[in-house]
């Protein structure tokens, strides 16, 4: 069997070498300085089954690509400066590789010899990430879209298809989409404005809920499933947005009021604590452990007088016991982290499957960090309790909303790194330390072009272990036609 992987790589390499016509390219020289490439690739760390990590060389002359692995070196040629891997190849290459490294060399023609800039590597880990990606794309607006969708990518090539575009009802804001355990069998995003409603799926069957209570300040906002699938946790908000004439975040988006509450998927009621609804506090991002037994979430000191105070708002990492069999809260908070102590403030908690780390955005003030330039990644051990920041992950600016794949070592978030202006994903290693890993930019076909030409930002990453296998146009149906089930609110639940 070890013979047929050589003789596919060996036939691979040929084909590489063929197709470019630069079999005969040699090094006579190399420099001692880094090739300006896009997206940086140098020195990151890929999961084996990632899509072709396609490149372009910044500079203007004729480029060739060197790549040596275990079984050899290959050659690809460079075609506008892009250094284009095929599906099959590019497969094989990471296959024969996993668990090691690819260093790579990128040559330039200089007269009539061929000159190399110092090489890098990709390290190419043992474990998998979850074949799916999902995300929202959304243009550069802040109150209205006429076009905006949630979609799917299938990591493993570059294919990306929609889940659900809102050009189906009229133009409305779609949201918040959540998956149980990353499994889109279970399923639920919001629509607002007209045909509005949260759209709730768990296994084809799609239903509209009206979630607005009597007990609750407003509509349902953000979720997360409890591992179970019985129960989803909620936060509920009247938010506002400022804005600013002269300052790098551009707007800033705070509550004036928020819960935490649990909406039960059976019963579609809707139960709380007075420790997780209370006027005295901001509660808000709830999140579930994995075994289901606690509740995480932020919570700030209540301020009156907003926007006038809104960096005085600061949250701490909290948690909570959850009795999953009775639908009951424990009967105190603890904070795991007292970010206001550090003058900081916490947002988007997210437990490692595995149930070890818990990866936060910490960031100056308030909750909204995707528009907070100093917001960076951290993590909790929440064995050992030290907290410390994913520095290999973290950038010069916004690092915010991230996602953790199914085996917990692969973390995907958004970032505002490359321009500034524009939130694109990616992925980092953490090994089994919880330590980041150099991350690296989503995969596209032709990076350069693709991401320029790009108008939308990518919003609210989540991993995916298979496909979303849902008809949006039945979607749009049950929001044009349906008039929805009411979700109730019980009295507030006793606490054990």
């Amino acid at each position: 069997m070890k013979n047929i992987y050589q003789y596919i790589w060996v036939l691979s390499v040929v084909f590489c070498c063929i197709a470019c016509g630069k079999v005969d390219v040699r090094i006579s020289k190399e420099l001692e300085e880094n090739p300006s490439i896009f997206p940086d690739y140098k020195e990151v760390t890929v999961p084996y089954n990632i899509a072709p990590l396609n490149f372009s060389y910044m500079g203007e002359e004729e480029c060739c690509l060197f790549v040596a692995g275990v079984d050899g070196e290959m050659q690809v040629p460079g075609v506008k400066g892009l250094f284009s891997f095929s599906g099959s190849s590019w497969k094989e290459l990471m296959e024969r590789n996993k668990g090691g490294a690819l260093k790579l060399t990128v040559a330039i023609r200089s007269g009539d010899e061929w000159v190399g800039y110092k090489s890098f590597h990709i390290y190419v880990a043992a474990e998998p990430i979850d074949a799916y990606l999902s995300y929202r794309l959304i243009p550069p607006g802040y109150e209205g879209w006429k076009e905006m969708g949630i979609f799917q990518r299938n990591l493993e090539n570059y294919e990306q298809t929609a889940i659900y575009e809102n050009k189906l009802t009229d133009g409305n804001c779609v949201n918040c989409h959540s998956y149980c355990n990353r499994n889109p069998d279970k399923m639920l995003f919001h629509a607002r404005a007209g045909c509005g409603g949260t759209v709730m799926i768990c296994d084809q069957v799609i239903e509209k809920l009206n979630t607005k209570t009597d007990s609750t300040i407003s509509a349902l906002v953000y979720p997360y499933w409890h591992p179970s699938g019985r129960y989803v946790a909620f936060s509920v908000n009247k938010t506002k947005q400022s804005f600013f004439n002269n300052h790098p975040n551009r707007v800033e988006v705070y509550d004036l009021a928020s819960d935490v509450v649990v909406y039960n998927v059976q019963t579609h009621r809707i139960a709380y604590s007075p420790l997780t609804k209370s006027a005295g506090a901001f509660e808000t991002f709830p999140a579930f452990s994995p075994d289901g037994r606690s509740l995480y979430f932020c919570s700030a000191q209540a301020v009156d007088s907003m926007p006038q105070k809104y960096k005085e708002v600061k949250y701490s990492l909290c948690r909570m016991d959850f009795d999953p069999e009775n639908m009951i809260f424990g009967n105190r908070v603890d904070t795991l982290y007292n970010a206001p102590l550090h003058g900081k403030s916490v947002s988007f908690p997210r437990i490692s499957p595995d149930g070890r780390f818990l990866a936060f955005t910490l960031h100056e003030f308030g909750n909204f960090s995707i528009w907070h330039k100093d917001a960076d990644l951290y993590m909790a051990d929440l064995q050992t309790k030290e907290v410390y920041p994913l520095s290999e992950a973290n950038s010069d600016d916004v690092d915010s909303y991230h996602s953790w794949s199914d085996n917990s070592r692969w973390m995907v978030f958004s970032s505002r790194r490359i321009d500034g202006l524009y939130t694109r994903l990616f992925i980092a290693y953490i090994d089994e330390k919880g330590q980041a890993h150099k991350p690296f930019l989503l995969p596209q076909n032709n990076p350069s072009v693709y991401y320029k030409r790009l108008m939308f930002s990518y919003n609210i990453p989540e991993l995916m272990v298979k496909k979303a296998d849902v008809s949006k146009h039945k979607i749009a149906n049950v929001l044009r036609n349906s008039a929805g089930i009411d979700v109730t609110a019980d009295p507030i639940m006793p606490n054990f």
